[in-house]
């Protein structure tokens, strides 16, 4: 997995248009501090073709999430946003600009560190 560095955020989500029209595929909560979830995205960078992104969120200080059964109905028409501030990484579903307003989300994990990766379709 590939670090996901601050200074390359907005680069990140350009890329792949804040995941827009995307769907979630899998959460998994492995420790109380490491989260992984998995989403579908098209790629600007390779003629929009669609591929999976796994985010792993490590050091988790405080989250909101979904339950199981309700993680295939959680809409993406919006995307996400990841904002950082603090040191601290803040992960939600829709168009948020702070972390203070993140909170406000159906969906969030904030963290002090994301790793991501590649995968097919």
């Amino acid at each position: 997995m590939k670090p996901l560095l601050s200074s390359k955020l907005k680069e990140f989500l350009d890329r792949f248009d804040h995941f827009k029209e995307s769907e979630i595929r899998s959460l998994e909560i492995i420790s109380p501090t490491t989260i992984e979830l998995t989403l579908t995205a098209q790629d600007k960078a390779r003629a929009y073709d669609w591929l999976t992104i796994t985010l792993l969120f490590d050091e988790v200080n405080d989250a909101k999430l979904i339950s199981g059964s309700q993680i295939a109905y959680v809409n993406l028409d919006d995307g996400i946003s990841i904002v950082t501030e603090d040191g601290f990484f803040a992960f939600c579903l829709e168009n948020y600009k702070t972390v203070a307003s993140i909170k406000e989300s159906s969906f969030y994990i904030i963290s002090k560190s994301i790793k991501y990766k590649e995968g097919a379709f």
